[in-house]
Formats: C-alpha cells, sequence, structure tokens
C-alpha cells in the first residue's frame, strides 16, 4: 500500500494531507525518515511511524452469532472449563474475540461473539432496550396462581426487585413446565432466580431471541459469521440465524 494511502487508511489525515506530513519528515518506516508519499508499504513486515509512534491499520471487526452449547463458558479463556471461543474454527479464533454477554455454563442458545468494543457497548447499554427471551425447562408444572406470583417480581437480597418483562407457558412436552421469559438483561443468573424464588429449579434454559433476532436453525455448537449491517438489521429489525 503507498504511504500516503496507508496513512489515511490509519486515521491520521487524508491522503492529501499525510502528503504534507510526509514531505515535513514527519514519518519514518523501520527507523528511516522516508519522505515520497507513493513508498510502497510492506504491511506484514513495515514498522510505521508518525512523530515517533507506531500506527497500523485499524483491527478487523468480526461478528458471529453462536449457538452456544451446554458445558462451555461465555469467556476468552477458563482455567476449568472449555470456553466458546474452541468452538472457532483455528484460523478464526483470534484472542481478541469475546462474547457480548454471558450465558452461564449450564445454558444454551443465542450469545454473539465480536472484538468491535464500539458495537459491544451498543448492545448492552441499558440504553439500547434490547429485549431477550429465554425458555425454561422447569422441574415440576407451574399453575396460573404461582405465575402471577413470578410476574409480580421478588426483591432480593441487595434490595432490587427482579420481574420478567413478560412471561407465560409454552405449549410443549412436558405440559406446563415450559416458560417463556422476556427481560431486558442486566443480571447474571437472572431467569434462573427469579424461577427460585417464584419455587421453582431451571433443568434446562435456552435464549432464543437477542432483540429481534431469533434462533431457528443452528445447531448447538454451530455458529455464522455476519457482517454489522446484517447483525444490527436481525437485532434490531428481524430475522433468524
Amino acid at each position: 500500500m503507498r504511504l500516503n494511502s496507508f496513512l489515511s487508511s490509519c486515521g491520521i489525515a487524508s491522503r492529501r494531507k499525510s502528503e504534507i506530513i510526509i514531505l515535513s519528515g514527519r514519518v519514518q518506516i523501520n527507523g528511516k525518515i522516508i519522505l515520497m508519499p507513493f513508498y510502497d508499504v510492506n504491511l506484514d513486515e513495515d514498522l510505521v511511524t508518525v512523530d515517533g509512534k507506531k500506527i497500523s491499520l485499524p483491527e478487523k471487526f468480526l461478528y458471529y452469532v453462536m449457538n452456544k452449547p451446554v458445558g462451555y463458558v461465555c469467556a476468552a479463556s477458563d482455567k476449568y472449563d472449555p470456553v466458546i471461543l474452541e468452538l472457532l474454527p483455528a484460523d478464526k479464533n483470534n484472542t481478541r474475540l469475546y462474547p457480548v454477554g454471558r450465558l452461564d455454563k449450564d445454558s444454551e442458545g443465542l450469545i454473539i461473539i465480536t472484538n468491535d468494543g464500539k458495537f459491544t457497548q451498543s448492545i448492552l447499554h441499558p440504553s439500547a432496550n434490547i429485549k431477550k427471551e429465554y425458555e425454561a425447562l422447569l422441574d415440576r408444572p407451574i399453575d396460573e396462581k404461582k405465575l402471577s406470583v413470578w410476574k409480580r417480581g421478588f426483591k432480593i437480597e441487595d434490595g432490587r426487585i427482579i420481574k420478567p418483562l413478560s412471561l407465560k407457558i409454552i405449549r410443549r412436552e412436558p405440559q406446563n413446565q415450559w416458560v417463556s421469559v422476556e427481560i431486558v438483561e442486566g443480571m447474571k443468573r437472572e431467569v434462573r432466580l427469579m424461577a427460585k424464588n417464584a419455587g421453582f429449579i431451571v433443568t434446562r434454559l435456552i435464549r432464543r431471541r437477542i432483540g429481534h433476532m431469533i434462533l431457528k436453525n443452528l445447531k448447538a455448537g454451530d455458529f455464522i459469521d455476519l457482517s454489522i449491517s446484517d447483525l444490527q438489521y436481525k437485532i434490531f429489525s428481524g430475522g433468524s440465524v
């Protein structure tokens, strides 16, 4: 890549202004001042500095959506358990990737993996109001009375009230043991904690939806890579994976 284009791609200045920076002697390549705007930069080997500070091309942002299987931890690394990054092929397993939010080891379903911090904050920040839907299998049938109690919410030890945005029984075997729980995620193991306060144990927990993006086709452990525009469209407008 030509030096002036390289500086522009790194966000230093426009190509025209980058030429002025180069001609003023502020740019070095491998310790030598370069005064040629069209000098060919080797992207794999050359060390480029401007005013003594190393510069490089912006990191390529990657976006994956996975159906997390049970038994894996949502982390970049873990001393004791396998992590979801290990499910990515070696050429995609970039150590800078990380999960957006969490699903505990015993839970499954939709998880986003990326290296784009700005995107991550846009999804996780409370102002985004991204709703999540979970399907929970309870250890025993739930009736309308218990459902009403759960809907009203519970006061926990720190004084906060936790309650679902919506809660309904799913018509699936075993009958009256599957429920759909919608929340704006912000608390660790929130669905399991609500179920416990209602007198139930969650024996299986699946995150079915993030925003308007629904898990339909991906099998456990499978993933797809998306562009940021496709991912945002599925989350905010609707789409399945």
